[in-house]
């Protein structure tokens, strides 16, 4: 029998962060806005269109960016908002797909492999799609391929609020003339290689054998040959859910001061506690990471049993930071990162009325999500 044609379709939500700080304040629509910090010492996690014409881009200094664009309006950011609105969109698309990846809080891979025998696929995809603005308020984009590479690449050439359909036998047609940097991976590393082969375009690579590339490359050069030629992919990890929660901040001034870094570390896990707990999920792994003055960047992480309790969380991470700090050092960012999530918690289960721990925090969250995250916080977070 013929194997059905595979369809993927992959959604990215425009501007994510952004978009969502236009929904609760629509005078910011086509402003130039950064969310990241308002620290010119923090580091740009989303940016408005207006903003990318000033040169402005995710991960850039946000000191840069306001010498970039001066009048630049600078958010620090809600992830209790986001991590709402990426839900009612996975809800959205939940009841209607037959397979889903959620891969981040603003991506989503839909498998369509098989309905084409019953429905049009581009059409359905530009319908949920529709379905979803209408939702939500949000600008999405989507690329629909036989791949999810191809996919995903599809979507970045539809951005802003578009979509684009690479129809079945027309991969290696679309991929030829595209830059190698549109191939996720190929970054800072391997784009001066690639390079230095004459390699700049998709094209360019089926210059080279498999075995060539991969002796310049590793593996990776095989990937690249594959990915070239349209026939790269991977299965969907339906059911899959977000990899870590972390945070971290790159301080105003360079610090020596212990006492700070422990108000600091406290404040820190007390944060990706919270949010661990609003997406319903345990955590078995905490990490703390330290970055000098120099830019030297030591982590260190620990496997712990399942948990989204405060009380446990910090006085591991305390410990982290204390193993990992140099005193005579000058630290410039702190951060902690909770890893090897999970929906299903120890017995009894956390989330149910039984647990005296679970119902204060329950109550802990309630004021939270009333009067904002900072209204109740621990007392080893507060400055002295």
């Amino acid at each position: 029998m013929n194997q059905p044609q595979r369809y993927i379709a992959h959604f990215d939500l425009d501007s994510f962060f952004v978009s969502v700080e236009v929904i609760k304040n629509p005078a910011l629509q086509h402003r130039p806005v950064l969310v990241g910090g308002s620290s010119e010492r923090g580091v740009v996690a989303a940016c408005s269109y207006a903003a990318r014409k000033f040169g402005i881009h995710s991960a850039m200094p946000v000191k840069r960016a306001l010498q970039l664009c001066p009048h630049a309006i600078v958010l620090p950011g809600s992830y209790k908002d986001y991590s709402r609105f990426s839900n009612r969109v996975t809800d959205i698309i939940a009841r209607a797909a037959p397979a889903f990846q959620k891969a981040s809080i603003d991506e989503v891979y839909i498998d369509l492999t098989g309905m084409d025998a019953f429905f049009n696929p581009l059409q359905w995809t530009i319908d949920l799609r529709q379905q979803i603005m209408d939702a939500t308020g949000l600008p999405i984009s989507f690329g629909l391929a036989t791949t999810k590479l191809i996919a995903k690449i599809a979507t970045d050439k539809a951005k802003p609020n578009g979509y684009l359909f690479v129809q079945p036998g027309k991969e290696k047609d679309f991929l030829v003339s595209l830059s190698v940097q549109k191939i996720p991976g190929v970054g800072k590393h391997t784009l001066p290689v690639l390079q230095h082969m004459g390699i700049y375009t998709i094209q360019d690579i089926l210059q080279f054998t498999p075995h060539h590339l991969e002796q310049k490359l590793g593996k990776w050069g095989q990937t690249l040959y594959l990915i070239a030629t349209g026939r790269y992919d991977i299965p969907l990890e339906t059911g899959h859910e977000a990899k870590s929660i972390s945070t971290e901040q790159t301080f105003a001034a360079n610090t020596t001061d212990r006492a700070f870094l422990a108000q600091k570390i406290v404040q820190m896990t007390e944060k990706v506690a919270y949010e661990l707990r609003q997406d319903g999920l345990f955590t078995a792994c905490i990490a703390v990471k330290i970055r000098y003055a120099d830019f030297t960047t030591n982590s260190k992480q620990i496997t712990i049993p399942l948990t989204f309790c405060d009380d446990e969380l910090i006085p591991v991470a305390q410990q982290l930071l204390q193993q990992l700090h140099q005193p005579n050092l000058p630290v410039r960012l702190l951060g902690v990162r909770l890893s090897a999530l999970s929906k299903h918690g120890q017995a009894p289960d956390l989330f149910h009325q039984t647990n005296t721990k679970a119902n204060l925090y329950k109550a802990i969250d309630a004021v939270k999500n009333k009067y904002g995250v900072y209204a109740l916080q621990k007392g080893g977070s507060l400055k002295r």
